[in-house]
């Protein structure tokens, strides 16, 4: 309980001079984070003394018997997400090292990168809710001995294989395979022999690179799945209003993207200026000006304009949490696209539908539809509320949400929220294999079915920051949509 003291003097009629002490308490209440203040006004009463005839006195004014006591309640405010962020003390740099597998793992050097359209033959590894996206980090420990022998075959070549997500139907028991991948680039290997099994395993750091289809597949006599996939290209469309911008425009206005204004001089063969233009910037004259001289207004354009569409998500992942700064985000269109597709808390299907668009800015604006419409983590089995968007963080500088792999070789897309809600603690903290060096991992389920949503991370040392955290996966968890229309019968789809 602290004290602050504040004297204030009054005067009583019929008392003397009295002061009045007006104290105010901080009390915290059990582990309840509700503050009280309590102004206490404590009237010190007393008659006058007989020497004290100099001071005045009169009659008439009842004075309270009891002390004048109110209670103001202060309610203590959350944090905002990037008040959280910014008192971290974690090294964000860790998780991305993936330490877990080992200090021995042996750096590959080279990168190949096929022509698009192209048709080539790939190893395939089919990994379980998990959909692997260009620029992401993906790391493996793989026993299969089939499987080793096939990579340690790739190590030697191109160092690339196929990665596709597969998914179990609960009806029949059976498993399909997406038409769709993305190649995977192996920049850190460990290949090891048990000494008493004989078995061997290899340990795995690889980079997603091309977007794929596949064509045809099959079986090889190892029981290794190899695909004839096609490339994937990436469609980069012309400026919409190039042809219809006038030379005169383009001689006094700067690039769009260029946000400072440039100032050209002429000078003669002394080096004396005689003439000094300044380029007007795009804040001054918008690029989109153009779009009077055309059938459709400046909006239209400024739909599908990349620069004001990358502009429009970043503001809209501002909105929907505070941790989504800029600075970690990419500037490219092409990266950004990919950065949100392997950050936002997606399921499978609209991760995938995110894959097979081939051109950044649709992309982008489905992201952005999504992110409108998206406000909550819900259990994928059940449907109860796991998490709100709010929540979200990023203890990674890749971002909120990264792949890890357990010691039995599982892939887990894991995404690190503050808080979350509706969970069983399952079994005591263990700080073996631990995915964020420092803190010890707890198994969390669905309080309401029980299905596995992930760990609930605790701090082992007293001055970490964050002390708590969970990791849910995002195969176990659907993003809760809002509809605008409660009645509305069918699905909701992204607008692109």
């Amino acid at each position: 309980m602290c004290e602050n003291e504040d004297v204030a003097h009054l005067r009583l009629d019929g008392y003397r001079n009295v002061y009045v002490r007006k104290r105010t308490l901080d009390l915290k209440i059990g582990n309840s984070a509700l503050h009280l203040r309590v102004q206490l006004h404590m009237c010190i009463q007393g008659k006058d003394d007989d020497n004290d005839s100099n001071e005045e006195s009169s009659e008439g004014e009842e004075m309270p018997s009891k002390p004048e006591v109110k209670v103001k309640e202060e309610k203590s405010r959350p944090k905002s997400s990037r008040s959280r962020q910014d008192s971290m003390n974690f090294d964000t740099s860790l998780p991305t090292t993936h330490s877990y597998l080992g200090d021995d793992l042996e750096e590959v050097r080279g990168r190949t990168i096929h022509d698009e359209e192209s048709k080539i033959t790939l190893p395939i590894i089919q990994l379980p809710g998990v959909v692997l996206v260009p620029g992401q980090t993906i790391p493996l420990h793989l026993f299969h001995q089939h499987t080793v022998a096939m990579l340690k075959g790739v190590v030697d070549t191109d160092k690339t294989f196929g990665i596709v997500a597969y998914r179990y139907s609960d009806d029949d028991n059976s498993h399909s395979m997406a038409n769709f991948g993305t190649t995977a680039e192996m920049f850190s290997v460990k290949d090891e022999t048990d000494d008493v099994t004989g078995l061997a395993s290899i340990r795995i750091k690889a980079k997603g690179r091309q977007r794929f289809q596949i064509l045809e597949s099959r079986r090889s006599t190892t029981g290794v799945l190899i695909a004839t996939v096609k490339i994937l290209s990436e469609r980069v469309l012309p400026d919409a209003l190039e042809g219809a911008r006038p030379p005169s425009h383009c001689k006094f206005c700067c690039n769009p993207l260029e946000q400072e204004t440039v100032v050209k001089e002429a000078v003669d063969r002394h080096g004396n200026i005689i003439k000094r233009v300044s380029m007007i910037n795009n804040r001054q004259i918008d690029h989109l000006t153009s779009a009077y001289y055309t059938w459709w207004p400046p909006w239209v354009y400024k739909m599908y304009d990349p620069e004001s569409v990358v502009q429009l998500v970043k503001k809209e992942l501002q909105k929907w949490n505070e941790s989504y700064r800029p600075e970690i985000m990419p500037r490219n269109p092409i990266e950004l696209s990919y950065w949100i597709a392997q950050n936002l808390p997606l399921d499978n299907d609209q991760k995938l539908r995110m894959l097979v668009i081939d051109n950044a800015i649709q992309r982008l604006r489905c992201a952005v539809s999504i992110v409108q419409k998206c406000s909550s983590l819900c259990c994928r089995e059940c449907g109860n509320l796991i998490a709100n968007k709010n929540e979200v963080f990023s203890l990674s500088a890749e971002g909120p949400l990264g792949a890890y792999v357990n010691p039995g070789g599982y892939v887990h897309e894991t995404m690190t929220v503050y808080k979350a809600k509706n969970l069983t603690l399952i079994g005591r903290p263990s700080k073996e294999h631990s995915w964020f060096p420092g803190y010890a991992w707890t198994i969390i389920n669905c309080r309401q079915c029980s299905f596995h949503m992930g760990w609930r991370f605790t701090a082992t040392r007293k001055d970490l920051v964050p002390q708590k955290f969970f990791g849910i996966t995002r195969s176990a968890v659907v993003p809760g949509i809002q509809n605008a229309d409660d009645d509305e019968e069918e699905e909701w789809t992204p607008v692109m």
